[in-house]
């Protein structure tokens, strides 16, 4: 299928509705995701580390990991595909590689934070970040290596926790200034916080609601009135996902039958039909060496 192009997504972003963003961390969430009816998707780096791993977001995946699990979701879905790239997985020679990785596998935007790396996740105690300076680097870097003019570059801040919401802010705006189309402040701590910061960045501005973490819980038309463009919903998916699987399995550890939890799961048809068999069906019929 192929994800679509940055260019759909830029349009959508210039729009004054907000776009809801839910993350995935694999080809079939980012299924869903779309036949939901979504306008795009979230490759989430701390859900993929969960997931794929079984750790914590804590900075162990890789750049080359991410770069085919993208490849994977991009395969999978033809919505813009927003991927989360971590630091870029060091200093700015590797941003270069690893915006071309990404661009190449199928992103219609990449995302890149100022935390040292190893990066931990936004939400956790005990973050620390490279310089201003540093992170303009990897901005201007990224920016001058996208072969797609339309690609967005978004630059993330961690600075909120060690440097206040005025330090974040002042990132904020040298990152807009050296190139990022979007600027994310992350864990951004009250309402107040939420309302003035779209205003005081000089470009489109995103938010991530996590459920439990630092950022008040708000919904997207909330959000949308206080300027934000685009709401990233990064593990919900994977959150409610795990629920589901741990509560199917205390049922099935208790009954010793799957019975019970019938009515919990999706039917066989639509399994298949989310997995796209018919398509593929199709295409196995088309090409069989059984047609002459």
């Amino acid at each position: 299928m192929g994800s679509i192009s940055s260019e759909v997504l830029r349009k959508r972003l210039s729009e004054p509705r907000i776009l809801v963003v839910p993350g995935a961390a694999d080809a079939l969430t980012a299924s869903i995701i779309q036949s939901c009816g979504f306008e795009a998707v979230y490759f989430t780096g701390g859900g993929f580390a969960n997931s794929s791993l079984g750790v914590a977001d804590v900075g162990l995946t890789t750049m080359s990991e991410t770069v085919a699990q993208v490849q994977r979701i991009a395969d999978a879905v033809n919505i813009p595909l927003i991927v989360d790239a971590d630091t870029g997985y060091g200093g700015p020679l590797n941003v270069i590689r690893t915006v071309r990785e990404i661009e190449r596998a199928g992103a219609a935007a990449i995302q890149l934070e100022d935390q040292i790396t190893p990066k931990r996740c936004g939400h956790f105690e005990g973050k620390t970040v490279i310089s201003t300076q540093e992170m303009v680097k990897k901005v201007q870097a990224a920016v001058d290596t996208r072969r797609d003019p339309l690609l967005v570059i978004i630059a993330r801040t961690d600075a909120r926790a060690s440097e206040g919401l005025e330090g974040a802010l002042d990132r904020g705006r040298a990152y807009a200034a050296a190139g990022a189309d979007m600027i994310f402040v992350e864990a951004l701590e009250s309402l107040e916080e939420l309302r003035s910061t779209p205003q005081l960045l000089p470009v489109p501005v995103m938010v991530n609601m996590v459920e439990g973490g630092k950022t008040p819980l708000l919904d997207a038309k909330e959000l949308e009135a206080m300027g934000y463009r685009l709401v990233l919903f990064a593990n919900t998916a994977l959150r409610v996902a795990v629920k589901a699987v741990q509560d199917s399995m205390r049922v099935l550890r208790l009954e010793g039958t799957s019975r019970s939890l019938l009515d919990r799961m999706i039917n066989w048809e639509e399994r298949q039909r989310l997995v796209r068999l018919p398509e593929l069906q199709t295409l196995d019929e088309r090409y069989s060496s059984r047609n002459p």
